[in-house]
């Protein structure tokens, strides 16, 4: 074959390499983790069994783990029947075996592994409004998890005016949350012990 001839082949064959190289799925993989930093919450969902109800706003979910629902903040198992009424609340709405559908916010895990989530019900339902609703949790909201914070804002501000659940009682004047802080009795350091152990945050 003539020198001048080859030299074209091969320019050729060089071209379509380097057109080969350019469309490889790296730069479908460089785009699609552009797209996924470009500072927009990522919904994602996890679909799995209750399998044990910890309390009023935690449980397992099958393989998934341990789950701590947003916003919402249900009595520590330490405050006693309190505490016993918020879990029959939720094992109530949602049994253990219930099929569950989590949708996690900004920040999917809290500093203890759990996913951090909204429960959906196989109707629809939101268990952690469908709890703020029961009278038997409070409001808890931590930026940046703040998609449904006017939902259970909601739904806490009906039960409470309805005077459903521990709200027909004078329960809430020490919140969970203040309680755990050692701002109700029973002493900061008994409190942040029985934090440790139930993994509350």
């Amino acid at each position: 074959m003539h020198e001048s001839a080859l030299k074209l082949i091969q320019r050729g064959v060089t071209l379509i390499a380097g057109l080969s190289i350019s469309c490889t799925p790296a730069d479908s993989a460089d785009a699609h983790t552009a797209q996924s930093q470009s500072g927009q919450p990522q919904s994602n969902r996890i679909e799995c069994r209750i399998s044990r109800v910890a309390d009023g706003d935690s449980f397992n979910c099958g393989n998934a783990g341990r789950v701590r629902l947003l916003m919402i903040d249900a009595p520590e198992l330490a405050q006693g029947g309190a505490a016993r009424q918020a879990l029959n609340a939720f094992t109530t709405i949602a049994p253990v075996g219930t099929l569950v559908s989590i949708e996690t916010d900004v920040r999917p895990r809290d500093d203890y592994q759990r996913i951090l989530g909204y429960a959906f019900l196989a109707d629809g339902r939101m268990l952690n409004e469908e709890m703020a609703r029961s009278g038997f949790v409070v409001a808890l909201v931590y930026p940046p998890n703040v998609k449904y914070a006017a939902r259970i804002r909601n739904a806490v501000a009906d039960a409470k005016k309805a005077r459903r659940g521990l709200w027909a009682t004078d329960f809430f004047d020490c919140p969970p949350r203040d309680y755990r802080a050692g701002r109700c009795g029973g002493g900061t350091r008994g409190n942040a012990r029985r934090r440790q152990s139930t993994g509350k945050s």
